[in-house]
């Protein structure tokens, strides 16, 4: 089962290696990082690398495409190359899934149009340009694409597309194996529950940048 997760730069990390870590083990899996040039990635903080295993040229199909998300995006929303690579491995999976502002991309490649879908909070008004009904929901199934909102929940995404892909006892061996038994200390996960000051602290923080 061939699983493709393309990097670029300006990569959020987690949103890439959290359904990596699910996904790897299933029966059969065989996971790559292609991007457009192999070698060395950086993530949006500029201060960690993933590395591109093969290039995206390399593969016309995949079984999963898992699509992750960060500042980098936003950009590719206009790199018609990337976008038409998209399309054409889409045409051949089982399953296509975004992780954060990585749906930006599904639907800038005309993926979404129409379709229920989630994102990350800071992003829904660029979805839904794309054509896009925004939900709150944390995973949103439509036919065969999954798309999960901001970066912590493509753990949430991977399982149940796990369960699609393998079963629920593979799907929960997985969880089992990570440990994902989640406990936050603080129950700010969500724009909607987290308090009007830690909204305000990040807007303020995302303004300067950082």
């Amino acid at each position: 089962m061939r699983i493709l997760i393309p990097v670029f730069p300006g990569i959020t990390t987690l949103d890439a290696i959290g359904p990596y870590e699910v996904l790897r083990q299933l029966p059969d899996a065989e996971v790559f990082f292609p991007a457009a040039v192999p070698g060395p990635v950086p993530d949006g903080a500029g201060s960690l690398r993933l590395m591109a295993t093969h290039r995206l040229a390399d593969f016309s199909s995949a079984d999963v495409l898992v699509v992750p998300g960060g500042p980098g995006a936003r950009p590719l929303q206009e790199d018609r190359a990337f976008l038409d690579w998209i399309v054409r491995v889409h045409a051949t999976t089982r399953w296509t899934t975004s992780v954060c502002t990585g749906s930006l991309i599904l639907g800038a490649a005309g993926l979404l149009r129409g379709l229920d879908a989630t994102t990350h909070f800071g992003a829904v008004e660029g979805l839904e340009a794309h054509g896009a009904r925004y939900t709150e929901e944390r995973v949103v199934v439509r036919g065969r694409v999954i798309t999960s909102a901001g970066v912590s929940s493509g753990i949430d995404m991977a399982l149940v597309l796990a369960e699609r892909l393998s079963g629920a006892v593979a799907a929960r061996a997985a969880q089992l194996q990570i440990e994902y038994d989640p406990r936050p200390p603080f129950d700010s996960g969500s724009y909607a529950k987290a308090p009007q000051e830690v909204r305000d602290y990040l807007v303020a923080r995302r303004a300067r940048g950082r």
